[in-house]
């Protein structure tokens, strides 16, 4: 038996990078009190406002009832109120307020400088490199 080198499993090597980048964004987030979670909820609203927590869960992988929880935190913050969804009476949306949209002036360049940070180690290209891989993995596609 050959036996099983952990420190090279993929599995092992994503979730310790995933460890340090998390933990990276987190103190750089933490003077403004939103936490990574919560800030790919915004990046999400950022590119498209007024999706509902469904739309959130499916693009972030997270179950609705923690969706639910990130956006109660972030309407404390002021950061985004829920709105009622024009077409559904019964549902609702999650919209930026203006602290919400004026917060991406603030909270972009600190996640890019997190991601240079993080990627400093990298050559030139294998971060593009790097995230289409984890795309694929993530899709599960083999395209």
């Amino acid at each position: 038996m050959t036996g099983f080198d952990i420190e090279q499993s993929v599995g092992f090597l994503m979730a310790k990078a995933h460890q340090q980048l998390y933990a990276f964004f987190r103190d750089e987030l933490a003077p403004y009190g939103v936490t990574p979670p919560q800030f790919a909820l915004l990046a999400f609203l950022w590119k498209r406002d007024g999706l509902s927590q469904t739309e959130l869960s499916e693009k972030t992988g997270v179950d609705r009832t923690t969706i639910g929880g990130l956006v109660d935190r972030l309407a404390k913050l002021g950061l985004v109120e829920r709105c009622r969804h024009p077409a559904d009476r019964r549902a609702w949306r999650v919209c930026l307020t203006a602290a919400g949209r004026a917060s991406e002036n603030d909270l972009v360049p600190l996640a890019l400088r997190v991601r240079r940070r993080f990627s400093a180690g990298l050559e030139p290209g294998e971060y593009e490199q790097l995230c289409r891989l984890l795309a694929k993995l993530r899709s599960g596609s083999d395209d």
